[in-house]
């Protein structure tokens, strides 16, 4: 159970407490079988399965290509799918992610994955039990006026599940107002809550670099044009991107972090060409942009000071994920109705990780949530000793389901 230092206030906790076992043992499966993105067959199976046992109204499946949604009606009938006076739909979206990751689990407990070189390294099993809890609750109670709309989403893991979702008509589908994730933090201790009205993860772009010099015989380089000086000399002024371009008071990130070159064992050969990798985040789309021409120039300029040749390739994968002001104020007023003021962190500090619920963000107003999970001796992310605090089920569970009771409160008889 929960940490007995802090209370959960309300009766949606109360609630769901009662069905910690339950999400405990769901979560545990999720964790035992992980799948990448647009492979969660299982994951998705599972989800039906606890879904229809809840009880819910419709459950849709195949929405960006293993993505699931379940819709929820309130108590009043005549809500269904209606919009308020102002003309916005009077639905909600709560959203989990469900993929897992390409690692080798070093975990020796019973749940651990049993699947070879995959594992739930960043919680998404956790994510997926809790929004099951709310679900179950939600249609359990039904103590909101509007439609709550469940969005078990694939491939946040460098597959863009949620653009999928959306450009398979998710919000033309399920027309919500507004939408809200949320991600566990192992840096947070166990029911504390954080949000900022704002930048929340910043953009992710991946940059490929490829050199082309002139091979030859490493004893002999003076006939070469050494394509791994080159990269050498590129990563080193790529650096100073950053502390000469971009003003200190922004945000940003270069790391080239792969270098490919040359064959293992040809130890006296000077290859032909070299390739870097790497990735580059930002919150400001100026920031990025200028980034990316920077770069391209720079590259440039150092090869050929060497006689080289550099071409840049700039993908952009996830913009930054940036909540809107009135739903992150929102968000913290109902995390606050739940664990008290002193457990909510209404200015957190943004990441420079990336997260694909951007896109939903970019789609629909909405905000995204951390939730503390963390404690002495917690892993943190993409750690191949991660495991999901299964304590905090319960109240992730309770605040995705009060965000929809506080955003539709029961209409007056």
């Amino acid at each position: 159970m929960l940490a007995p230092r802090y209370r959960v206030n309300g009766r949606a906790f109360a609630h769901i407490v009662e069905a910690h076992p339950e999400l405990t043992a769901l979560r545990r499966d999720l964790h035992a079988h992980p799948e990448l993105g647009f492979e969660e067959v299982y994951t998705s199976g599972r989800v039906v399965q606890a879904l229809k046992a809840c009880g819910v109204d419709e459950i849709h499946t195949g929405i960006g290509k293993t993505g699931v949604v379940a819709v929820i009606h309130g108590r009043d009938n005549a809500s269904r799918w209606m919009h308020d006076e102002a003309g916005h739909p009077c639905a909600i979206g709560l959203r989990a992610d469900m993929d897992a990751l390409p690692m080798s689990e070093l975990n020796e407990f019973p749940w651990r994955s049993a699947r070879s070189g995959l594992m739930h390294g960043c919680g998404h099993d956790g994510h997926t039990a809790m929004l099951v809890g709310a679900a179950r609750y939600l249609a359990e109670t039904r103590h909101f006026s509007g439609t709550a709309v469940l969005i078990f989403q694939p491939g946040e893991e460098g597959y863009a599940g949620a653009r999928a979702m959306i450009e398979d008509g998710l919000f033309e589908r399920f027309p919500v107002r507004a939408v809200y994730g949320m991600h566990n933090w192992p840096a947070m201790p166990p029911g504390m809550i954080g949000v900022n009205p704002g930048p929340m993860m910043a953009a992710s772009d991946r940059v490929t670099i490829e050199i082309t010099g002139r091979g030859g015989h490493g004893a002999h380089a003076y006939l070469a044009v050494d394509p791994v000086l080159v990269a050498a000399h590129i990563i080193t002024a790529a650096q100073s991107i950053v502390s000469r371009n971009v003003r200190p008071l922004d945000s940003a990130v270069i790391s080239l972090c792969t270098l490919r070159a040359g064959e293992s064992g040809a130890y006296s050969v000077i290859p032909g060409k070299a390739t870097l990798e790497g990735t580059v985040r930002t919150f400001n789309p100026v920031v990025q942009q200028l980034i990316e021409q920077r770069l391209n120039d720079l590259c440039s300029a150092v090869a050929l000071g060497f006689g080289a040749t550099a071409t840049v390739r700039y993908d952009r994968n996830y913009p930054a994920t940036i909540n809107t002001e009135p739903e992150a104020r929102f968000a913290a007023d109902v995390a606050q109705s739940l664990v008290g003021e002193k457990q909510v962190v209404r200015d957190m500090e943004p990441s420079m990780g990336s997260e694909d619920f951007s896109f939903m963000l970019q789609a629909r107003p909405g905000a995204y949530l951390r939730i503390g999970q963390g404690g002495e001796g917690s892993c943190f992310l993409h750690n191949n000793r991660y495991d999901f605090n299964d304590d905090i089920l319960p109240l992730g569970a309770a605040l995705h389901a009060s965000l929809v009771e506080q955003a539709m409160p029961v209409l007056p008889s």
